[in-house]
This record gives structure tokens, sequence and C-alpha cells, in this order.
């Protein structure tokens, strides 16, 4: 029997490309980072301690963490228990107690303490992703990346702009169709209108201001 053949992914149109882009500046100019810090080095646990946690619990657990650990030193030589008690309402605390103490002792050995603007090293860190690195980069040094975080993952499937699952090749993807320097503010308004519109189990698609060119938007819409 012939395998049957699948459709060929089809790129978006420039046209579409850049209609999308301007919605979102239209609509979605306040788009920022949702973790409060206050340098690179807390912007970069915050960002490791959001892993399947909300930006608004994680909020409220840093500032507990960081006056009793101010720096990345004090983070580094802190007993894991004690942190793990701190930011258990995180979730997955222990993991995540471990990651951002091993992650602060490299740091702290080989970096001064400071966060290195560079992907490469960042990535190198222990519990940091490329997902991580480009909030940090993005948010503190001005170095535009693509975050590429459930919300960015589910909406660009959504408006057909990947075929793939892996957030690498997502990534790959999106930097292809938008311009550089538009990365990092792209990554929040994806992120908020996912977060307000575009959700995962109801997608509020008759008040999405993306709907004309969004393939599930025409769906709800017909």
């Amino acid at each position: 029997m012939p395998r049957k053949k699948t459709a060929r992914f089809r790129p978006p149109a420039k046209q579409t490309v850049e209609f999308v882009l301007d919605a979102l500046d239209r609509h979605l100019p306040q788009a920022r980072c949702a973790l409060t810090y206050r340098d690179p080095y807390q912007l970069l646990v915050a960002t490791v301690l959001s892993a399947q946690c909300t930006d608004e619990r994680v909020n409220q657990v840093t500032p507990v963490l960081f006056e009793r650990f101010p720096t990345c030193q004090d983070v580094a030589e802190a007993d894991v228990e004690d942190l793990e008690l701190i930011i258990r309402p995180t979730g997955f605390y222990r993991q995540k107690a471990m990651n951002i103490k091993a992650m602060s002792q490299v740091l702290a050995a080989g970096h001064d303490g400071l966060v290195p603007p560079d992907l490469d090293a960042l990535v190198k860190l222990p519990g940091v992703g490329r997902k991580t690195a480009n909030v940090v980069l993005g948010e503190c040094f001005d170095i535009p990346g693509i975050v590429v975080d459930t919300h960015v993952r589910r909406i660009a499937g959504r408006l057909g702009w990947t075929a793939n699952d892996n957030p690498d090749k997502i990534e790959n993807d999106l930097m292809v169709l938008v311009p550089r320097e538009k990365w990092t503010i792209f990554s929040h308004q994806l992120i908020l209108l996912g977060r307000t519109i575009c959700q995962a189990r109801k997608p509020r698609c008759r008040e999405c201001f993306l709907s004309s060119p969004c393939p599930l938007g025409q769906e709800a819409l017909s």
C-alpha cells in the first residue's frame, strides 16, 4: 500500500509576516519581561525559577531569596536545603535549587560573579538553555534573541510559522521570518498574547487582532 504523502510546510508570505508584526506593535506595544530583577544575575535566577511556574509566583519568591542571599557568591555558598525551602513555591524546587547553586558556583569561579553577555557561555551554565539565555541577553544586554517558551511555541504553530515541535528548530524558523532587531520585543508580544488571548485550551479567537492571518482564527470565525 503506497505511503500517504504529508503536506509540505509552506512558510508565510512576507506580506503576512509584516501584517502580523505591525499588528503586534499596534496592539501590544507595552509587552515586556514580567519578571522583576535588579541586575542580570537576578534575572538569570528568576528565569530559571520560572520554568513550569508563573512569573507572578516567581516575583513573590525572588525578593525573599535575594534578601537572604544577595549576591552570586552568597548563593554559591548557600546550603542547598536553605535554597529549596525558599524556592519551594516555584515547583520542581529540588532540581532548581541544585541548578541555581551550581550555576552560581560556575559564575563565581569563572566569571567573577558576573553574567557573561554571550549565548555560548550562558548555555554552558547548569540549568540554562537557549530560552533562558535569550531572555537575559535581550533584557540586560540588548542582544536580540527569540525566546521560545510555551506561548511562543503554541502561537507560532497556530499561525503556521513553523511545523516543528523542537524549541531550537522553532527558534530558527522564527529567526528567518522576523527581522533581528525585533526578536526580543516579538517574543514578549507573543508571550503576552498567549497569556491573555491565544490561550492553550480556550483561545479567544473572536477577540484576537490576528484572527485574519491565523488558520485557527479563520476556522473559529467561519
